[in-house]
């Protein structure tokens, strides 16, 4: 038997957050076995109960979420003629429900989320939702306190809006420069365009946390696993 909170089961049924679960809860919109339930604990079957949100059955895949480790050389795609994808690691047994969410370009390293649910990759990726997203860079010539400052008002970079204010934290200022970058936003090569409107080359760049979660780096550039259950809950309070 596997029991879930009505509220969770919604979220993840239905495609919306657990907030907005709760909220169809209290307008007497779900039922369960016909009957109408408002009470957000209530913990469900999720094999035998039949839930219904505005007289529609609502239909249980188990959710699956996986934290994959991108090397570079390979492109964030589902499938490829010519160019090897972000899939052909996978040998996850439902490899075929899954997609990535977002994208990191061919030469990018890092945190890749695979998801079965399109609603919530879609939520994550709204510019609405501002999810964060945290990068490791290293950086041709001198990150100074005056481009940290400029990624925290907003950064022309050619567009109709500058971008998002954004936290960059200097680890090492020299020559070749280490620093980490978080962003909100998922502008086409968003990072490399605001060191290059300093004046300054990306030369490696690696994503390291997103909505939450934090690669994991046990894993090898190319491998990947399960999120936990603790992963999991991060993910559905970011989104």
């Amino acid at each position: 038997m596997d029991l879930m909170r009505l509220d969770k089961y919604l979220a993840l049924a239905g495609g919306c957050t657990r907030s907005e679960a709760k909220k169809m809860l209290r307008t007497g919109a779900v039922t369960v076995d016909g009957k109408v339930e408002k009470r957000p604990e209530c913990k469900i079957d999720t094999e035998k109960n039949r839930v219904c949100l505005g007289g529609k059955n609502l239909e249980w895949q188990p959710f699956l979420a996986l934290m994959f480790h991108k090397p570079a050389g390979c492109i964030t795609a589902t499938s490829d003629r010519s160019q090897r994808t972000v899939m052909d690691y996978i040998s996850h047994e439902r490899k075929g429900e899954l997609f990535p969410v977002g994208r990191l370009d061919a030469d990018t390293e890092g945190l890749l989320l695979m998801l079965n649910d399109g609603d919530m990759a879609h939520r994550m990726l709204s510019p609405k939702r501002h999810v964060d997203k945290t990068y490791y860079v290293r950086v041709e010539g001198r990150v100074t306190r005056e481009d940290a400052e400029a990624f925290a008002q907003g950064v022309d970079i050619g567009e109709k809006n500058p971008t998002l204010p954004a936290k960059l934290v200097i680890l090492n200022s020299g020559d070749l420069s280490e620093v980490e970058l978080t962003i909100c936003e998922g502008k086409f090569h968003q990072v490399k365009r605001m060191f290059a409107a300093r004046g300054k080359h990306v030369s490696y760049l690696k994503r390291i946390s997103m909505a939450g979660i934090d690669l994991d780096e046990s894993l090898s550039p190319g491998q990947w696993r399960e999120l936990t259950e603790e992963e999991k809950e991060r993910l559905w309070s970011s989104c």
